[in-house]
């Protein structure tokens, strides 16, 4: 994967929520960026349009362009409502594909399926990389008593869909590595298999296998280290994506919830009619629904501020959620994961 240069292409969605696969791979990932294909943020760079991204990437306006400056993988970098790969984007696919770019996707829209596509591929001698393909011998898990002795899980949840429950979770494990604890970011989706290299795309999992995913996630995890941060996916509350949410609870079985929130929301992504529950609430229910299984208790709540302009201000929407909840509150992408990383390691050392 060192030799890869990516072309991001997130046509016209750049500064776009739907664009979190280019945003979370241009910040955490390990391979080289060339430039992000966006005709309509050309001769800008990612981090001046998105300064979560961090990077002083340069934005083209084509493939070509891309290209001359030395791409040879195209990454879609954009998971739009319902995972299909949008039909005007397959122009652009195809050209890659004669340009002689692999091209690699995170879609429900399997590119190795598609005639088109595969026949093009094989034209060319390019790879299509599927990042959603599970694994065929996928099943139900076997228990929550099942994982190896001595691993300590942490899944980060969520209040909604697309908060950065992501972003949590890698920069809790890039802390708690720099203290020299041999941590694990755990992926469940297509972005983090792109940052990590491995992982599975949970979403893209038969409902009955779910549960089952994310305990062969945990079994992989534990053969990399010993706390395990699990990427949280969904909201349990939320009409659309609820299922997956709950199916990693219980595969996962958690020792320890940290529970992220946008500071403001009041409900939920794409339904705007649907309220989401008083943070106390959700807190209770998250609790309640691990129970059963392996209790879980919420060690922290990760705020996201970055709909607030300054540092000031955001501090002061954590500490009223910090009044509301009771919990440790913080900004993990604004002002760092330690605080949260405290509370997690020291909720470990509390008996229940």
């Amino acid at each position: 994967m060192s030799a890869e240069r990516l072309a991001v292409l997130t046509e016209g969605l750049f500064d776009d929520y739907h664009a979190k696969t280019a945003h979370g791979v241009i910040r955490y990932g390990t391979r080289d960026v060339a430039a992000v294909v966006d005709s309509t943020q050309a001769g800008r760079t990612a981090a001046e349009v998105v300064p979560f991204c961090q990077k002083p990437v340069p934005i083209v306006a084509t493939i070509a362009e891309a290209v001359e400056r030395g791409a040879n993988t195209l990454l879609i970098g954009v998971a739009p409502t319902g995972g299909q790969l949008d039909a005007s984007w397959r122009a652009l696919v195809l050209e890659a594909i004669d340009r002689g770019l692999d091209v690699e996707a995170g879609l429900h829209t399997i590119l190795a399926d598609d005639p088109e596509f595969s026949s093009a591929a094989e034209h060319h001698g390019v790879k299509l990389r599927d990042l959603r393909l599970v694994p065929a011998d996928l099943g139900v898990p076997r228990g929550p008593d099942a994982r190896r002795p001595g691993v300590r899980v942490v899944h980060s949840v969520g209040s909604d869909v697309a908060i950065g429950k992501k972003a949590v979770t890698v920069e809790l494990d890039a802390a708690a590595r720099a203290r020299g604890i041999n941590s694990v970011y755990v992926p469940t989706g297509q972005t983090g298999v792109a940052i990590a290299g491995w992982g599975i795309a949970v979403d893209h999992v038969l409902a009955d296998y779910v549960a089952g995913a994310a305990e062969r996630l945990v079994d992989e995890g534990s053969e990399r280290g010993e706390l395990l941060f699990v990427e949280g996916q969904g909201s349990l509350f939320h009409p659309a994506y609820s299922a997956v949410t709950l199916g990693l609870l219980h595969g996962s079985s958690p020792d320890l919830l940290v529970l992220a929130h946008r500071a403001g929301a009041t409900h939920f992504s794409g339904y705007p009619d649907v309220a989401i529950p008083a943070l106390p609430d959700l807190i209770k229910a998250y609790e309640g629904i691990t129970r059963p299984l392996r209790p879980a208790r919420v060690a922290a709540v990760a705020l996201n501020t970055s709909g607030i302009a300054s540092d000031d201000e955001a501090r002061v929407a954590i500490a009223e959620v910090q009044e509301e909840t009771g919990l440790p509150v913080d900004d993990l992408v604004r002002f760092g994961a330690n605080r949260v990383l405290d509370a997690v390691l020291t909720a470990f050392e509390r008996p229940d």
